[in-house]
């Protein structure tokens, strides 16, 4: 069997990080310690801050193309790499979760999951220019503890004001719904954490305190899929990633993601992805790198 599992690797912070994070110019490509044009993902968050150029990446086996200017999201373990990049200006940012606000960081994850677009000139595009300049030059100066302190302080200005705004766009569809929304993002955040073991709707809608008709009718008139389909799309996702990073039989990936008969599994992820865990694997993963004579 070919060994893949050097091939696609997670990464930590840069070594040139301090304080867990750190912020690079796009412009400068010799910043990057590790090659972004191949498959990998990062045991952190990072956020590009484009203000110009092309852009054509693939996030969790999905192509995203975007003009500048945009935000746009990586969140810790999604399998990422850069396909095509022109012209770009503007900072990525990387930065360890633990040093945002919980509630901040939820915002974030449960809605950007795409790019979003900002009008350039606008009151918002001005002010994080200004955020993310001043952090690049705070970093150079980054000496002592209380100018890390300072710098985690911008930070979390800057993603609160990312926050902020996202939130203000989202609320015109909220307020009628506020209650449904809330709902739809704690289920979110649970099937993320225990679609391992709770594969039935009845649990989350009891973590929840609603019935699981309330919760399903709300999850799926806001999202358009059933409770039970999120769950084993987080299970499929995951078995995705395993199946890209290592060389694990089918039948233990399908034992790590919370199935115990691989049948059932291995039929699952066809419907899910039209695929068998082996294609996905030849497809996504031994096709693009096949091993050195």
């Amino acid at each position: 069997m070919k060994n893949k599992k050097n091939i696609i690797k997670q990464y930590e912070l840069s070594p040139n990080s301090r304080a867990g994070m750190f912020i690079v110019n796009i412009e400068n490509s010799e910043h990057n310690d590790h090659d972004i044009s191949r498959p990998h993902r990062d045991n952190h968050c990072q956020l590009m801050l484009a203000l110009k150029g092309e852009f054509k990446l693939n996030i969790d086996f999905e192509n995203i193309e975007f003009s500048a200017p945009a935000i746009l999201f990586v969140f810790p373990d999604e399998v990422h790499h850069i396909i095509e990049v022109q012209r770009p200006k503007g900072w990525m940012i990387s930065f360890d979760p633990s040093l945002v606000d919980k509630d901040v960081l939820q915002l974030l994850e449960n809605n950007m999951n795409t790019p979003l677009m900002i009008e350039e000139g606008s009151a918002f595009f001005q002010k994080i220019m200004i955020l993310a300049d001043l952090i690049e030059k705070v970093q150079l100066y980054n000496t002592n503890n209380y100018i890390q302190k300072s710098i985690h302080a911008l930070l979390n200005s800057l993603l609160s004001f990312i926050a902020g705004n996202l939130a203000s766009i989202l609320k015109d569809n909220r307020d009628k719904e506020k209650r449904s929304f809330i709902i739809k993002d704690a289920f979110i955040r649970l099937s993320k954490e225990h679609f391992k073991t709770w594969k039935q709707p009845s649990q989350y809608a009891s973590a929840l305190s609603i019935s699981t008709a309330h919760l399903n009718d709300t999850v799926k008139s806001l999202t358009g899929s059933s409770i039970s389909v999120h769950i084993q799309q987080a299970s499929i996702m995951e078995a995705k990633r395993l199946l890209y990073f290592t060389d694990n039989a089918v039948r233990e990936i399908a034992y790590e993601v919370g199935y115990e008969d691989p049948v059932y599994f291995g039929k699952l992820f066809k419907k899910v992805t039209n695929l068998t865990p082996l294609e996905f694997r030849k497809k996504f993963r031994d096709q693009d790198y096949p091993s050195p004579l």
